[in-house]
């Protein structure tokens, strides 16, 4: 078997993306050497705790940020002479911007150095952006969160999970993964 699922003499690969990876089990007993906490007060996984221990934490984690996001109105910026959402086109996907707070689009204005003009934009859930807004775009789309705020802000990209089936850029990938469950014969 491959990396990407099937058989590994199958030829075609189907490349998945790193957070594909929070949405799937993750098969290792390598285990983690140190527990020291950071400076954050967030504490590293446990001394013996699994990557798939942490993996599965990690999934977790993001399914909270997810539903969280799903729930709360965000600031949708609106394109000044259109009225249509504002969006982005970066690595091959559309990025519609999304803030949660009127602070965070004051300093993604700034950060592009339009701070001087007025940002007209629309409250929406995220579970609208994700389930109508990308489906909507006509190509590969997700949602930038907080773009101007580093490693505060957050993306969801077009993936199963994320965002509609019908749309998401994985979507084929789901035969591989029953298969890849069957040859493991563990039910995960």
């Amino acid at each position: 078997m491959n990396d990407h699922g099937g058989d590994a003499g199958s030829t075609a690969k189907t490349p998945r993306s790193r957070l594909y990876d929070y949405m799937n089990p993750v098969g290792t007993d390598q285990r983690y050497t140190s527990a020291p906490e950071t400076s954050e007060g967030v504490g590293l996984p446990e001394q013996g705790a699994t990557q798939a221990d942490a993996a599965e934490r990690g999934r977790h984690e993001f399914a909270a940020l997810l539903g969280e996001f799903r729930r709360t109105a965000v600031l949708v910026p609106l394109d000044p002479e259109t009225g249509s959402p504002l969006t982005a086109d970066f690595g091959g996907v559309r990025w519609f911007y999304a803030f949660s707070n009127e602070g965070a689009l004051a300093r993604f204005a700034l950060a592009r150095g339009e701070g001087e003009r007025e940002w007209p934009y629309q409250r929406w859930l995220g579970a609208r952006l994700l389930d109508a807004a990308v489906p909507a775009a006509g190509v590969p789309c997700g949602v930038a969160l907080d773009c101007a705020d580093g490693e505060d802000g957050m993306v969801f990209p077009p993936v199963r999970g994320i965002v509609p089936d019908a749309v998401a850029v994985d979507a084929g990938t789901e035969a591989e993964d029953t298969q890849d469950t069957q040859d493991r014969g563990d039910g995960r």
